[in-house]
């Protein structure tokens, strides 16, 4: 008994570290706060581990979200303009309120027209991508090989794919490159599942997040700091819907030309922001992680995105020269196909929203604009059986829940042999 109490308060204390890191990198860098809005921040591991003796990269399978946008709905800068707007024509501002009108109003006019596109950031973004991927593993892009390139038909990740292609060929014109955004291929780049997406929310779930919010979230000092008449608050101003309309705001003016001017998160305090955010990541959680509130089943969102990405690469290993496969798309399925593969610890499945962060769920790791899982193949010639398989997440190695003798590369055929039986599984219910 004193073995396990032992190790009990082990785990307590290591969940405490994780969730007390993931407060201490927010505070330190508030953007982070901003979950799928965060700007792509790159990679953090600038030296890979060597490849074993005698392997060299060969081809690489990627999937990757496009990059910085503005936000995507009218409504989603118009309604908190109004709420304001409307307080302001009454009088009911405080200075703060007042500037704050200021510059949302700034922002529905830079992205008027432009609503759900890419920004120059994000343009940037992706040429930087393919640059480092192109210098990190050059045997995959030498002479004339093919990078065949798919987006979704979305535009601003057909232009996200578009940036990386032409910053390869900028770094080797010889490269026979293939692109193309079709509905055709829609049914693994962009997945619908109208019956999964049906189950993401039961009841159990919805009273668990409001719960969980109702613990974290609090919206009453924001609203004394914007307004100076708390019973216009009270009657006038649905605070939960505003508020959270501000914080996306906040969240997404670092990927638009305006966030090199300005700024909203002055409106918010730090400890807001974390909460704000807490509140965000167990969504993101629910709808698209393996929560047990709904059955921890939502990953299998990608299940035909990860039999592409199979079957794609045997289709690759047994060409003397495959190139580079590259898919453009969403945080919709960068997230799911994550949690899909395990990557470092992001298949976990609980009902425990509190516990999240302290076991290590952190989304603004994993889905920022830009984000990219990278698959790199290694082998020691062509007709090579064994050969290895290295997963990058945001370009820094991720860990996989596949036996491995030599991490953080694993086997291929343990590889396939893990995930088909996996998905397998999935498709017979069990």
């Amino acid at each position: 008994m004193n073995r396990f109490i032992t190790l009990l308060l082990v785990f307590m204390a290591a969940a405490g570290v994780a969730a007390q890191q993931a407060k201490d990198e927010i505070f330190a860098d508030v953007r982070l706060s901003a979950s799928n809005h965060l700007a792509y921040p790159g990679p953090s591991q600038h030296e890979l581990t060597p490849a074993p003796k005698g392997y060299r990269a060969f081809y690489i399978s990627h999937y990757g979200r496009h990059g910085s946008r503005y936000l995507i709905g009218q409504d989603e800068y118009s309604a908190p303009l109004e709420v304001l707007a409307r307080a302001d024509s009454l009088g009911k501002l405080t200075p703060l309120g007042a500037d704050v009108l200021r510059r949302v109003r700034l922002l529905e006019a830079e992205a008027g027209g432009r609503l759900g596109e890419l920004t120059p950031l994000g343009a940037e973004q992706h040429r930087q991508i393919a640059r480092r991927m192109y210098e990190r593993f050059p045997d995959v892009f030498k002479g004339d090989v093919c990078v065949d390139a798919k987006s979704t038909v979305v535009i601003r990740c057909i232009l996200s794919m578009e940036n990386e292609l032409q910053e390869l060929l900028r770094l080797n014109p010889r490269l026979r490159v293939s692109h193309d955004a079709s509905m055709h291929d829609m049914y693994y780049m962009n997945q619908s599942d109208p019956a999964l997406s049906a189950g993401k929310t039961p009841r159990r779930a919805q009273v668990a997040w409001n719960d969980f919010c109702s613990r974290h979230v609090s919206r009453a000092a924001l609203m004394q700091r914007l307004f100076n008449d708390a019973g216009y608050v009270k009657y006038e101003v649905d605070t939960l819907d505003f508020a959270a309309r501000l914080f996306k705001l906040a969240s997404n003016l670092q990927s638009s030309p305006l966030g090199e001017e300005m700024t909203l998160y002055d409106v918010f305090t730090k400890d807001e922001l974390y909460n704000f955010w807490l509140a965000d990541n167990a969504s993101w959680y629910i709808g698209y992680g393996a929560c047990a509130l709904n059955g921890g089943t939502q990953p299998f969102s990608q299940r035909n995105l990860l039999r592409n990405i199979i079957h794609q690469a045997d289709s690759c290993i047994a060409l003397e020269r495959p190139g580079a496969t590259l898919r453009f798309g969403h945080e919709t399925m960068v997230l799911p196909l994550a949690c899909l593969l395990g990557l470092n610890g992001y298949d976990l499945s609980t009902d425990d929203l509190e516990s999240l962060v302290g076991k290590g769920w952190v989304n603004y790791k994993v889905f920022p604009m830009g984000a990219n899982i990278q698959l790199v193949f290694f082998r020691r010639g062509v007709g090579d059986g064994d050969v290895l398989v290295k997963v990058l997440l945001n370009e820094d190695e991720a860990t996989l829940p596949v036996p491995t003798d030599c991490a953080p590369y694993y086997h291929w055929s343990d590889f396939k042999e893990y995930y088909l039986k996996k998905l397998d599984q999935y498709a017979e219910g069990k």
